[in-house]
């Protein structure tokens, strides 16, 4: 029903539909300033940053889904991969190509001699929160996410 594989350049306009769709879906839709040509420097310019996985729906040919990670480095952990996430389009969500992208990302975390992978899910996204609970994931509530924007920090060093 899907072929799971190393996502490729050209996948990219697909992928950026994906993650589209899933910000919609979190209710954040304007939050979304990511752009193919961005995404193509930082998966496959000089120095890349992230890689993924596509499913791909094997009638129609169409990427129906993605896993995009990237490794981190915990002092506690050593390397892992962060899983920053993980989309199936709506109308193929329960079908089964969530579990090949989360299966085939954890595979990957093995061949690689990760120690492990991390991830973040909504509080309130109780299908993702149930998907994840089925492997026996560790869901810790003890931690709160911490961001700057790119704005906000220029507008910090010109306070200085």
């Amino acid at each position: 029903m899907y072929t799971i594989r190393e996502g490729k350049k050209e996948d990219l306009p697909q992928v950026l539909k994906l993650i589209q769709e899933l910000a919609v879906y979190e209710k954040a839709p304007n939050e979304v300033i990511n752009t193919v040509e961005m995404m193509e420097k930082d998966g496959f310019g000089p120095n890349p940053v992230f890689s993924f996985f596509v499913a791909v729906k094997n009638a129609t040919n169409e990427i129906i889904g993605t896993s995009i990670f990237y490794y981190r480095y915990s002092t506690w952990k050593g390397k892992r991969i962060y899983l920053e996430d993980l989309v199936v389009t709506e109308s193929e969500r329960g079908n089964g190509a969530g579990k090949l992208l989360f299966d085939r990302t954890l595979q990957k975390t093995l061949e690689d001699n990760c120690s492990g992978m991390t991830w973040q899910v909504l509080d309130w996204n109780t299908p993702a929160i149930n998907f994840y609970e089925k492997y026996g994931a560790d869901l810790d509530a003890g931690w709160i996410n911490c961001n700057l924007q790119e704005a906000e920090i220029r507008k910090l060093f010109q306070m200085q």
